[in-house]
């Protein structure tokens, strides 16, 4: 499980791997890191990107797939979350910055199903550990927030991204249309944050989405 942060990257002379990453970590820094037209806010696409680059804090690792069923992906991908929880962050600012990139050089445009079925897979269980994982590939058509005809999801290879939740996540976890669902997420979001919430209309909006899907979830039975 070899992981890498930018500086370590810039360090390699030689790799099979190595212009999977160097591709990767370009588009960080000129893409997620930098502004766009289409985003429909100020800032960059990402604005954890840059304070991730200035601290060092994103570790990069490409994970080879021939001959691997999905079942094994997810099970590599949860040793990643696992590595993530268990990684010591020295410094609290540092800690909300963190993120792994996990690339999939092998992966071409058919078996990007894959990269989202591993996502909607796992996302649960993240979630409940108080983390993130989005999925990022050249077909991805998640629409951007503050835009939905930007597509702020788009790699150039594809991969998984994992990262500590935050307040602002809430939009992505009331998204879901299964109630059972935005249930699950609502009250892991609501018990990572029931002490440090910044943002009392998010709190009042977690709460109220929460009741929602509950009343949602008893119409179905009724």
């Amino acid at each position: 499980m070899q992981l890498y942060t930018t500086i370590e990257i810039e360090q390699i002379k030689q790799g099979e791997d190595l212009p999977y990453l160097l591709e990767i970590m370009h588009w960080v820094k000129s893409f997620l890191g930098k502004p766009h037209p289409d985003l429909g806010r100020p800032g960059p696409v990402c604005p954890f990107v840059p304070h991730s680059l200035r601290s060092n804090s994103i570790r990069l690792a490409a994970i080879r797939t021939k001959d691997l069923y999905s079942d094994q992906l997810e099970e590599i991908v949860g040793r990643y979350r696992n590595l993530f929880l268990e990684m010591e962050v020295k410094e609290q600012e540092l800690a909300i910055n963190k993120a792994f990139l996990l690339i999939f050089p092998d992966i071409d445009e058919e078996g990007y199903q894959i990269i989202d079925s591993v996502q909607k897979k796992l996302k649960p269980l993240f979630v409940e550990s108080g983390l993130m994982i989005g999925e990022f590939h050249k077909l991805n058509q998640s629409p951007g927030l503050h835009n939905p005809n930007f597509r702020p999801l788009r790699s150039p290879i594809p991969l998984l991204a994992i990262r500590f939740m935050v307040e602002g996540d809430l939009p992505f976890l009331l998204s879901p249309s299964d109630p059972h669902l935005r249930i699950r997420y609502l009250e892991a979001y609501l018990k990572c944050f029931s002490h440090k919430f910044t943002d009392e209309t998010k709190f009042k909006n977690a709460h109220q989405g929460l009741a929602l899907a509950r009343e949602e979830l008893t119409a179905i039975f009724k």
